[in-house]
């Protein structure tokens, strides 16, 4: 093929080229799309109507449920379309805008997920001076620093790629445009993008895990002084949920992105689904069922739509039937 730097589409391989995985496949991935944003929707509405939910932790919670709707939307419903389409392809200029949401949203998540660790680590180490230090408004400018950071980062490396030129093939062997599988097929060079990924890429996802270690090492510290072993499990559940979270985002992207750009193979591609889609679903269910003000919430919620439900259909059922 020739020179592809003009080119129209790209075509995404997509996580099977075996026909009959299509259908399986589409049903699956509805159905964890679904589950995805009906969870962080519900996540988010039970924290905005719970005056009892108004504080730092659960304001960064709300935030990350809201970001993994908008994480998993980037990569699913293209994801959804490809596997009922026999072309699978992309656009150019959309596999660049993709790109850039998808690190956008990924990012925001992984600081996020730093901002709820320091959250922990001031309500158990320093529980007097919690409400003046994560005070609204510098929850507010965390929220607004790792805004501006997570966009600059993805238009770096965005701008990084489109610069790149492209005459060996125009196939993707991923489901969704990741820098990876696409500097796998730049004909010219690409050592400034490897320096950018090893560099400030590295950095940028290091800064919040190291800040999310710190925050558990101080906390652990803490905690092993607490004399009773109810006082400890009670401080250590507080965090079950974070740290679940945590693990599975930070394992499955460690995997991914700490190898030689050379090995990316199709078990790249299913740890990519662990952090991009696996996660952003059971974030819902990991912080609803290991916490009871959450669960609390949540039921208050549901039984606040039943309600609403029920007026609704007594309503229409009067106007039905008449005074």
């Amino acid at each position: 093929m020739s020179n592809l730097t003009r080119l129209s589409e790209f075509i995404l391989l997509g996580l099977s080229s075996h026909p009959e995985d299509q259908k399986p496949l589409f049903v699956l991935f509805l159905i964890m799309y679904l589950v995805t944003v009906m969870g962080n929707l519900l996540i988010v509405l039970a924290i905005r109507s719970d005056p009892q939910l108004q504080n730092p932790m659960y304001f960064f919670l709300s935030v990350l449920s809201f970001a993994d709707i908008c994480y998993t939307t980037v990569i699913v419903p293209k994801m959804l379309v490809n596997f009922l389409s026999e072309t699978k392809t992309i656009s150019y200029n959309e596999c660049l805008a993709q790109m850039y949401f998808f690190l956008a949203f990924g990012n925001m998540d992984s600081y996020l997920l730093a901002a709820m660790a320091i959250d922990r680590y001031v309500a158990i180490c320093n529980p007097f001076h919690y409400v003046t230090v994560m005070n609204h408004r510098r929850c507010v400018l965390l929220l607004a620093a790792f805004t501006a950071f997570s966009y600059l980062h993805s238009l770096l490396h965005v701008l990084l790629v489109s610069r790149l030129t492209f005459c060996a093939s125009n196939v993707i062997h991923h489901f969704f445009c990741d820098v990876n599988p696409i500097l796998k097929l730049a004909c010219s060079s690409t050592s400034v993008n490897r320096v950018v990924a090893m560099t400030e890429g590295l950095a940028s996802v290091m800064a919040p895990f190291g800040c999310i270690v710190i925050s558990y090492l101080r906390i652990l510290i803490a905690v092993l002084k607490i004399p009773s072993a109810a006082g400890k499990r009670k401080a250590f559940s507080t965090c079950s949920s974070h740290l679940t979270v945590v693990t599975l985002f930070y394992g499955s992207i460690s995997y991914v992105y700490f190898q030689p750009l050379s090995s990316y193979s199709v078990k790249d591609r299913i740890a990519t689904v662990i952090y991009t889609v696996l996660t952003s679903m059971l974030n819902p269910f990991i912080y609803s069922l290991r916490n009871k003000d959450m669960k609390r919430g949540l039921e208050k919620l549901i039984s606040r739509i039943k309600s609403q439900m029920d007026r609704l259909s007594t309503a229409k059922a009067k106007k039905i039937c008449g005074p």
